[in-house]
């Protein structure tokens, strides 16, 4: 029985992803998922970071592609509304009205440290304080209360990748979590890690050991920008999770926590 969604998906609006919604519900339907959360790149004001991200006036463009799909896919996939939204300090209210805007099914907050912003405002010459700022700006997105979940939280490893030093920076980290427990945030385990500079999913299984100690449920999505990566590695991610300690994986439906046993979610997958 189809039980786990692909929870992180991207549309062409962010400038950077190929496939209509529609293509990415064909493999989720072959890969043996319920269903497809799309959560394109959220627009922002005043051109922040605009060369990823769909512009402000698409916002109801978004919502029709993926009334669209969920029409073509009715009784095959759901194909639900979500959003990344990215964490800025200073953006909170504009995240919150556009949250308002539509029936979203699961918001992921996102900080992005590889965007011009972030670096012109956080980057002062030194990778480990850059690399400990970053997870201070992770808790303070858990506490506005804005998102569901945090998404991809250690990609901060591929900036200055050279510098990465976790064992250092695990106290620092350790601490963030505990302020991420206290808000009732989930964290997600992204699959696309396995792409990127530092070729491991996000986040490292040390620090998804200290999500477990913590009490933080997880959720799992491949952060698909071509349909072809809809649950991609998902079997690994999950089976890393139980290794973690893990019993259950948690999806987000009307912006409620629901979880999955680990052992029911495996079985439930099918290869393409």
């Amino acid at each position: 029985m189809p039980l786990l969604y692909e929870t992180h998906m991207h549309t062409p609006l962010c400038r950077h992803a190929d496939g209509q919604p529609g293509e990415y519900a064909a493999v989720a339907q072959r890969r043996g998922l319920k269903g497809v959360i799309v959560t394109c790149h959220s627009p922002m004001p005043d051109n922040f970071s605009a060369h990823v991200r769909m512009r402000p006036e698409q916002f109801d463009e978004y919502l029709q592609l993926i009334a669209d799909a969920r029409r073509e896919w009715r009784g095959r996939v759901e194909v639900l509304p979500g959003m990344e939204s990215d964490y800025f300090p200073g953006m909170e209210g504009w995240l919150e009205k556009l949250h308002q805007r539509a029936p979203f099914h699961y918001i992921l907050g996102s900080v992005h440290p590889q965007i011009k912003e972030y670096t012109a405002r956080y980057f002062h010459g030194g990778w480990h304080e850059f690399h400990k700022g970053y997870y201070n700006q992770l808790a303070l997105a858990a506490e506005t209360g804005l998102f569901d979940c945090l998404s991809h939280p250690d990609i901060v490893k591929n900036q200055g990748s050279e510098f990465w030093n976790l064992d250092a920076l695990m106290p620092h980290i350790c601490r963030a979590l505990d302020r991420i427990a206290d808000t009732g945030v989930a964290m997600e385990l992204n699959t696309s890690g396995l792409l990127k500079t530092v070729p491991e999913m996000n986040p490292a299984p040390a620090i998804i050991r200290a999500i477990r100690e913590r009490g933080i449920p997880m959720t799992v999505g491949a952060d698909a920008h071509e349909p072809s990566r809809v649950a991609d590695h998902y079997e690994e991610a999950l089976t890393l999770l139980q290794d973690c300690g893990f019993v259950n994986v948690s999806v987000f439906l009307d912006r409620r926590r629901r979880d999955i046993p680990i052992t029911d979610a495996l079985a439930s997958l099918r290869e393409c």
